[in-house]
């Protein structure tokens, strides 16, 4: 049996995807690096304590369930 990859996707704190990096990504890892290129010219350390970026990943049935706030 074949194990499915998951596929992963950044959302604001309104749980929307993220206006900005709504794209799949195919780790956790891939998703937070995407977020700290975008906020380059940000302190990512701000949007990692407030929880202003979440990660979800899309479950068998095809809804998004929600992993981390970070």
């Amino acid at each position: 049996m074949k194990i499915k990859s998951s596929v992963y996707r950044l959302v604001g704190l309104d749980g929307l995807p993220h206006p900005v990096l709504d794209t799949p990504y195919d780790s956790i890892e891939s998703a937070v690096k995407a977020a700290k290129s975008w906020s380059s010219d940000k302190p990512i350390g701000h949007l990692i304590r407030d929880g202003s970026l979440g990660i979800e990943v899309l479950t068998s049935n095809g809804s998004w369930r929600t992993i981390q706030y970070s």
